[in-house]
């Protein structure tokens, strides 16, 4: 069965890419514009991923993956953070959160999949 991700990314055309990137692997690919769309994925459906965006209006990636640490049946799922960031102390931020790992945008898909290959279960 197909592996299923969660992309939460606030630009359209970031979203477009990273989908059509995974639904190429043949992975099953849910989508939310910020952090507060993306919580009503987490509805007990399986999800093997989350891919988030740091910077979006409503909630931002950090408080996301605060909620989804909390969540009964999300808290050990792995959550990649893709972002423009790149200073130690919001990587920092994000693994205190709870963030498994980090991809700087712009990515290269190749590294996107590779490290998606390295977390997901």
């Amino acid at each position: 069965m197909a592996k299923t991700i969660l992309i939460v990314d606030d630009s359209d055309s970031i979203r477009e890419v990273v989908k059509f990137t995974l639904e190429n692997e043949g992975y099953n690919v849910l989508v939310g514009v910020d952090g507060k769309d993306a919580l009503k994925h987490l509805n007990g459906q399986p999800i093997d991923l989350v891919i988030t965006d740091l910077h979006m209006p409503e909630m931002d990636g950090i408080e996301l993956i605060k909620k989804i640490r909390v969540t009964p049946g999300y808290e050990r799922i792995p959550i990649l953070f893709l972002t423009t960031e790149s200073q130690a102390a919001k990587k920092m931020e994000a693994k205190e959160a709870g963030a498994t790992g980090w991809i700087i945008k712009p990515f290269v898909p190749a590294k996107l999949l590779a490290a998606i290959n390295k977390v997901i279960r």
